[in-house]
Order: C-alpha cells, then sequence, then structure tokens
C-alpha cells in the first residue's frame, strides 16, 4: 500500500491510461478524484473503481475542462473540501488535435490541443501548488508522449505541446526546489488508445503513410500495456521517488524501478531531460 492515505487528482481520469493510472492507485490505498470532459463516461469510470475498492467514497468524480482556468480552480477547491487535502496531481487529459501538414489544418482546432496539453497542464499545476507549498510537499505528474522527443509530421499541435509540457515540468522543477514537491514528465509507452483509433480513422493521407503503418502494427500487436505506465506513476507519487524532480522518464526504456539507488546521480544533473546536441555528441570536431 505505497499510497494509503495519499489524495490524488486525476484529470483526463475516465478512460485509457488515466483510468489505469487510478485503478493502480487505488488498488496501493490512495483516494482518487477523476476529472475528465465527459460526463457519461466519468460516470462510467467511477462505478467501476468503486465497485473494487471497499470504501466507494474514496473515489470521487467531476467533470470539468482542463482548458477553462475557472472549470480547474473549482475542481482542485472541491478535491481539497471532500478530501481535505491533496498529495498528488497526475495531467494527463490530452489531445492529438488537428491532423495533417500544418499549413492545412485548422487553426482553431489546432489552439484548442494547445490550450488542452500544455494550458491544461499548467492551469492543474498553477491551481494546486498553493496547496502544495503550504504543505511543504506534492507530487506533480505529467504525461508527455513521443510528440515530445522526435518530431511528429503531420501532429504538430500535438508534438509541440508535449515538448512544452515537458519543458513546463523541469522549468517548475526549479521553481519549487527545495519546497519538497517533486516534478516529472512520463512517457508512457505507445498505447492502443481512443488515440490511436484516431490515427487508423484519419488515414495515410493524414497522419502520414510511416505512421499510420506504424499506427496498424502496434493495433496488431497490442502496444505497450497501459499498467507498465500507471506502475510508474506509483512509483513517481510514492515517497520512495523523493527527490526525483524535474525528469522525462521513460515507462519502457528506463529503469525507474532501482532510481531510488541513483537520487544522488540524478540531481543536479541532465539525466533524462530534454538538451540540444551540440556536434562533439556526436564525435564531431567542430562547432
Amino acid at each position: 500500500m505505497r499510497l494509503a492515505g495519499k489524495r490524488a487528482l486525476i484529470t483526463g481520469g475516465s478512460q485509457g491510461l488515466g483510468f489505469a493510472i487510478a485503478r493502480a492507485f487505488i488498488a496501493e490505498g490512495a483516494d482518487v478524484m477523476l476529472c475528465a470532459r465527459g460526463a457519461e463516461l466519468l460516470e462510467r469510470a467511477q462505478r467501476e473503481l468503486a465497485g473494487v475498492t471497499k470504501q466507494p467514497s474514496r473515489v470521487l468524480a467531476m467533470a470539468a475542462d482542463v482548458s477553462a482556468r475557472d472549470q480547474v480552480h473549482r475542481l482542485v477547491q472541491t478535491t481539497l473540501a471532500e478530501f481535505g487535502g491533496l498529495d498528488i496531481l497526475v495531467c494527463n487529459a490530452g489531445v492529438y488535435g488537428p491532423k495533417g501538414a500544418l499549413q492545412d489544418v485548422d487553426w482553431v482546432e489546432w489552439s484548442n490541443a494547445i490550450a488542452i496539453n500544455l494550458m491544461g497542464t499548467a492551469l492543474a499545476c498553477q491551481a494546486v501548488l498553493p496547496h502544495f507549498l503550504q504543505r511543504g510537499h506534492g507530487k506533480i505528474l505529467l504525461l508527455s508522449g513521443g510528440g515530445a522527443t522526435k518530431p511528429l509530421p503531420h501532429l504538430s499541435a500535438y508534438a509541440a505541446s508535449k515538448a512544452a509540457v515537458v519543458r513546463l515540468g523541469e522549468t517548475l522543477a526549479e521553481e519549487v526546489r527545495g519546497a519538497g514537491i517533486d516534478v516529472n514528465a512520463i512517457a508512457p509507452g505507445a498505447l492502443n488508445t481512443r488515440l490511436l483509433d484516431e490515427i487508423l480513422e484519419a488515414g495515410p493521407e493524414k497522419v502520414g503513410a510511416d505512421f499510420y503503418e506504424q499506427a496498424a502494427r502496434q493495433k496488431a500487436q497490442g502496444g505497450t500495456a497501459l499498467e507498465l505506465g500507471a506502475s510508474l506513476c506509483v512509483f513517481l507519487a510514492s515517497s520512495a521517488s523523493d527527490g526525483i524532480t524535474g525528469k522525462l522518464i521513460s515507462a519502457v526504456w528506463d529503469p525507474w524501478d532501482i532510481l531510488t539507488e541513483h537520487t544522488h546521480d540524478l540531481r543536479d544533473s541532465d539525466i533524462y531531460t530534454l538538451r540540444r546536441i551540440v556536434p562533439k555528441d556526436r564525435g564531431k570536431d567542430w562547432g
């Protein structure tokens, strides 16, 4: 019960990875507030999760649009009132946004994706920080993805916003360093969720032949288990990860289960961070 007595707020918690994280948190003893825009899916998720715990009151749900500042602040205040406090924020809500070349996509849809993925993450962090700072403790987990570490042609809003989320996490970690608050971004792997279905529905003309073929293979092979990313979230939300902050950690590729042994190496280093590659990093003698 690594999260016994902890209280968590999870955005985008009604389905997919967010739901898997909520289930894992509950299994580890946490109280959970689920947030999503769709009330019907949210209520269904709450009922299902309440069915796996002997205390249904430990699973609450509230519909909110993370890109709307007043709704986010109301969500956080409600969570604080219902649980008597908050220990963990998981910013999981996200969308792909428009698919296609930048010159062809709808600008309103592109802007909305930035508002949800980036501004929604920043708004949630802004809303919980006063409470975390007052308590001198808190865990903030930001869900990143493949768009953060490599170009994603035809998904420019998603790629740009996810890269920005990682830099936001690194920056916020520095702002609150020494305040007992750990901020980390998570790359959960290639997941078979509704986002993958969106790529397949869009077709190769919209997302590009290579990315479409990659998605089709992933769909057939099963993708990364949701439980792997959820387990990483449990680790980063628990006291075992205290002092690990400002990092982008891959659920699939990084040895996160032993990072506790390497906290000293991670502190004040650029390991697991976004950085610029210079010629000497690739063995070149110029530049």
